[in-house]
């Protein structure tokens, strides 16, 4: 392992073209991570007939291929770097597949029945996966490279967030009213396949261009040299990061049960506006209860953390959205409008959950470089990403279990049920007290973060 440290490289203040430029990339994430999760789950249970537990399976299968390939491709990544000087190949490839399997997770009839549905959205949902994944990983290992600078970081990475919150604001209400544009819900579905898919992968493009800005303050750093490794090799070069950097186990910890909590929420919020709100357009209203605060608290959470640090600063939105997806309980017993505003305090808290870990990633990473030599940002950042897969997963998963625990009817398109009541207290604990203690846990490893300001200015 070297010790070598980097070359020192000036903290420069980021061009507004290249701020710009990264944050369009989270039109793609934003849409990625919003659609599957809101959508997936309950195209498998009340479009195609598939069983609540068989639908959980599903999506959590996916994701554990996104866990097996992603440290791989974060290593691959740091060898094109070495090799070409640039991370774009592998984000360009995944920019211009998406669209194509994206559309297909969705093309699915349920004239096909239940068994043979479930197969093809698994395969055409694990070529999706790996297309973002080649994309996703390169891309988070990029402000790392771009700026040096800890407040600096956190502008970029706000913008970003400012932008992620828009696409999910975009998507979590665009991708519904598509799928309702006509009386046929299948092609409804497909029409949202098609247009989301191409909207995902035109941001994920435009943003491979920060790649070459990155690639450039780079050039003569010979430290930033990977060579090539078998794949066992790969895994290795992961664990020892992991084992090595206890800042990055403790935020990676905190941020792992965060996806899971809000990725618990995000696949009940179809469920609750279906069988709580009892209307399946409601989920609209509830995205933009969600999001639409989250736009204007992203700069807030910026200013907070310059005064008294991200780390602080992310402690004080795991705990405000902590006591609003709590409070969200009481529905089990007077489900109404109020949940909107709950949602929104939960929106606001979100945007400081998004942005500030996102932020720390490139701290972590530069301390990793000063006293290990660098060259490994996407071993890190594959890393990272499988662990943000893990939670989300586990989030549709944990739905999933809740559902079929509860007794949850699954139907086909244009079949109507009524749930039992034990079903629709299942999802409103999904929506609410369950993503609320998951959140409330994260606060342990978060409380383990060593990283302070003095440690990357230094």
């Amino acid at each position: 392992m070297s010790t070598e440290a980097r070359p020192e490289r000036a903290s420069v203040r980021l061009s507004a073209r290249t701020i710009v430029l990264y944050a369009i990339g989270s039109v793609g994430t934003g849409g990625y991570a919003t659609l599957p999760g809101l959508v997936l789950t309950y195209f498998l249970t009340d479009n195609l007939g598939v069983a609540a537990l068989a639908a959980g399976v599903i999506v959590t299968a996916a994701k554990i291929w996104d866990v097996v390939i992603d440290p791989l491709i974060g290593a691959a990544s740091d060898r094109q770097l070495a090799r070409t000087g640039s991370r774009r190949g592998f984000m360009v490839l995944g920019a211009v597949t998406l669209p194509v399997f994206f559309a297909l997770t969705f093309a699915v009839p349920p004239s096909w029945g239940p068994m043979a549905g479930a197969v093809c959205v698994l395969l055409a949902f694990l070529a999706t996966a790996t297309a973002f994944s080649l994309f996703q990983v390169p891309y988070v290992a990029l402000p790392a490279e771009l700026t040096d600078g800890y407040d600096e970081r956190t502008r970029l990475l706000g913008w970003r967030v400012v932008v992620l919150t828009a696409s999910i604001l975009l998507f979590g209400a665009g991708g519904p009213a598509l799928r309702k544009a006509g009386d046929d819900p299948v092609l409804g579905y497909l029409l949202m396949g098609i247009v989301a898919g191409l909207a995902i992968g035109i941001g994920m493009f435009v943003a491979t261009r920060t790649a070459d800005a990155a690639a450039a303050r780079h050039i003569g750093d010979e430290s930033a040299v990977a060579t090539a490794a078998g794949i066992r090799e790969q895994y290795a070069s992961g664990y020892r990061a992991l084992r090595r950097s206890q800042p990055f186990r403790a935020l990676l910890g905190a941020f792992l049960l965060q996806a899971l909590a809000t990725g618990t929420m995000l696949a009940g919020a179809q469920y609750v506006a279906t069988w709580v709100l009892r209307s399946e357009d409601a989920v609209t209203f509830v995205f933009v209860a969600l999001v639409g605060p989250a736009l204007v608290a992203t700069p807030a959470w910026t200013v907070i953390a310059r005064r008294v640090g991200k780390e602080r600063a992310f402690g004080i939105a795991s705990v405000l959205f902590t006591l609003a997806a709590a409070s969200l309980t009481i529905a089990v017993w007077t489900p109404g409008a109020w949940i909107y505003a709950s949602v929104a305090v939960a929106g606001i808290a979100y945007a400081g959950l998004q942005s500030l870990p996102m932020a720390m990633l490139p701290d972590v990473i530069s301390h990793d470089e000063r006293t290990h030599g660098s060259g490994r940002a996407g071993t890190f950042t594959g890393i990272w990403t499988a662990g943000e897969t893990v939670g989300f997963a586990l989030g549709a998963t944990t739905v999933s279990l809740t559902l079929a625990l509860t007794g949850y009817v699954s139907t086909v398109a244009g079949t109507m049920v009524e749930q039992p009541d034990a079903a629709i207290t299942g999802i409103v604990l999904s929506f609410s007290i369950l993503p609320a203690l998951i959140m409330l846990a994260s606060l342990l490893p978060l409380h383990r973060y060593r990283l302070r300001r003095h440690d990357i200015d230094a």
